[in-house]
C-alpha cells in the first residue's frame, strides 16, 4: 500500500463516510435556506478545519481538494505573481514548482544539505530582489531547519511558505510543521501520512491570509459563507473544495495519527538500530527526532557506485534516479515548458523589467546532485517507487518482518561497505 494512512483505513472511515451519505448533504456547505442550515448536515469538513487547526495551534485551515491546491491557495494568500520568485529545493515533488508557475512566480531552486531539506546558507545565497518568498519543504516527514530559514526570512523580509504534504503531523521543536512559516500546505493523498485518497489543507494564523485563501479555493467567497454572496468577493477565486464524503474520511483518519506517529517511530528506531554500525554509511540528519514522522529512512553511502551496487541487488534505485522527485528528471520544469508558447512566467515581461532571466539545467546544484547519487530510501511507512522506496516495510509490519527486512539489506550493504 502505499502511505500508511492508507494501511489504516477500516470501519471508523466507513462510518464517517456513511454518516454523510445518509444525511444526502455532500457539498461542503450542505444545502442552507437564508442563514438556517438544515439539521440533517454533517458539517464534515468545518469540522475537520477546527480539528487541524487546533491540533496545529493555529487560528485557520482551509480543507482544498489536494495537495498542490493548497500549495496555491497558500501563494495566492501571500500574493505571490508576476515577476516574483521563491526559493525551493531541487528535491521536492513537482507540485512546489508547478504550483509557483501556475501562480505566475518563478521557482529558484536552491541546494539540499543532509536533512535533505533546503540547505539555510544556500537559500540566503539565492536571494535576489525579485524574491518574495521561500518555500522550504518537509521531505519524507524529516522537519526542514525552520529556525535558520526563518532568520534567513526575516533578515531580508521575505514571506515563507511551508510545504508540509509529506510532513503531516510532524513537530520542529515542539511546533506543528506547516506552522511555523506563514502559512502551511498539507497534502492528504494517498501516498501521504493520512489520507482521504486526495484533498489537503492550508493552515494559517494570520487572519488576513486565511481570508485570502479561502477566497481563492471558494471562487472569491469570505470564510464560512452562508446563503448567496454578493458584493464582498476580494478577488476572483477558483473552486478547490472538499467534499463532505473526503471531510468524513479524513476525520476517521484524524484520530490514528498518535497510533500511526508512534508506530513509525520505533519502527524506524529498530532499523536503525540494526544498520547503524555498518561502516562507511550515514543516516540522514534528521532535525527533530521526536517530531519527524519516520516515513522513510534515507542512507548516504561513501561513493554512488557502493550505492548503485547495493540498490541494484535490494531491487530499488538511488534517489538521484527515482523518478519525479529530483530536479534533474524534470524535463518539462527544466524546459520551462508551460500551456503557452510564450513561457510565461519564466518570461513575464513584468519579470524581465526586474532584471528576472532564470535559466535550468542538469546538473546546476552540484551539492544536490552529489547527495541524491549516493543515497538510497528503505521504506518505513510510505511505500513510494517514486522516491526509491521500493524496499521495506509497511506500518503494519511485524516485528518479525522489520528485523527480517533490515536483517537482509544489512547483509548486502556489508558486501560493498568495507
Amino acid at each position: 500500500m502505499p502511505g500508511p494512512g492508507m494501511e489504516l483505513l477500516g470501519q471508523e472511515e466507513i462510518d464517517e463516510a456513511m454518516e454523510v451519505l445518509e444525511s444526502g448533504f455532500l457539498f461542503r456547505y450542505g444545502i442552507s435556506i437564508g442563514d438556517e442550515m438544515d439539521p440533517r448536515f454533517k458539517a464534515k469538513v468545518f469540522k475537520l478545519e477546527e480539528e487541524v487547526a487546533k491540533l496545529a495551534g493555529v487560528g485557520h485551515a482551509v480543507a482544498v481538494n489536494s495537495g498542490t491546491s493548497a500549495l496555491l491557495a497558500s501563494l495566492a494568500a501571500i500574493g505571490v505573481g508576476p515577476g516574483d520568485e521563491v526559493i525551493i529545493p531541487g528535491y521536492t515533488f513537482v507540485a512546489s514548482i508547478s504550483s509557483i508557475v501556475f501562480s505566475r512566480g518563478v521557482p529558484v531552486f536552491a541546494e539540499i544539505d543532509k536533512s535533505f531539506n533546503l540547505d539555510p546558507e544556500d537559500v540566503a545565497a539565492k536571494i535576489t530582489p525579485r524574491t518574495k518568498a521561500i518555500m522550504p519543504v518537509h521531505m519524507a516527514g524529516n522537519p526542514a531547519k525552520m529556525d535558520e530559514i526563518m532568520k534567513v526570512a526575516k533578515d531580508n523580509d521575505l514571506l515563507v511558505v511551508e510545504d508540509s504534504a509529506q510532513a503531516f503531523g510532524a513537530t520542529y521543536k515542539g511546533r506543528f510543521c506547516g506552522s511555523i512559516g506563514d502559512i502551511g500546505a498539507f497534502s492528504f493523498n494517498a501516498y501521504k501520512t493520512l489520507t482521504c485518497g486526495d484533498g489537503g489543507m492550508a493552515i494559517t494564523d494570520d487572519e488576513e491570509l486565511y481570508k485570502r485563501a479561502f477566497a481563492f479555493h471558494d471562487q472569491g467567497h469570505s470564510p464560512l459563507r452562508g446563503g448567496v454572496e454578493v458584493g464582498e468577493r476580494p478577488f476572483i477565486g477558483l473552486d478547490f473544495r472538499l467534499t463532505e464524503i473526503q471531510g468524513a474520511i479524513m476525520l476517521a483518519q484524524l484520530k490514528k495519527l498518535d497510533y500511526l506517529t508512534s508506530t513509525l517511530r520505533k519502527n524506524k528506531a529498530r532499523y536503525k538500530e540494526i544498520l547503524s554500525d555498518l561502516p562507511g554509511m550515514e543516516f540522514r540528519e534528521i532535525t527533530d527526532p521526536e517530531g519527524e514522522i519516520a516515513t522513510m529512512l534515507t542512507m548516504i553511502m561513501p561513493t554512488a557506485e557502493i550505492a548503485e551496487k547495493i540498490c541494484e541487488e535490494i531491487g530499488s534505485q538511488v534517489i538521484a534516479k527515482a523518478g519525479w522527485h529530483v530536479y534533474n528528471n524534470m524535463e518539462h520544469v527544466l524546459a520551462q515548458r508551460t500551456v503557452t508558447e510564450d513561457g510565461c512566467s519564466f518570461h513575464c515581461p513584468l519579470y524581465k523589467e526586474k532584471g528576472g532571466n532564470t535559466k535550468y539545467s542538469k546538473g546546476m546544484l552540484p551539492k544536490t546532485d552529489a547527495l541524491l547519487d549516493r543515497s538510497l530510501n528503505i521504506s518505513i511507512g510510505v511505500s513510494d517507487p517514486n522516491l526509491s522506496a521500493g524496499f521495506g516495510t509497511t506500518i503494519k509490519s511485524s516485528p518479525d518482518e522489520i528485523e527480517q527486512k533490515a536483517t537482509q539489506f544489512k547483509e548486502v550493504a556489508a558486501k560493498y561497505l568495507k
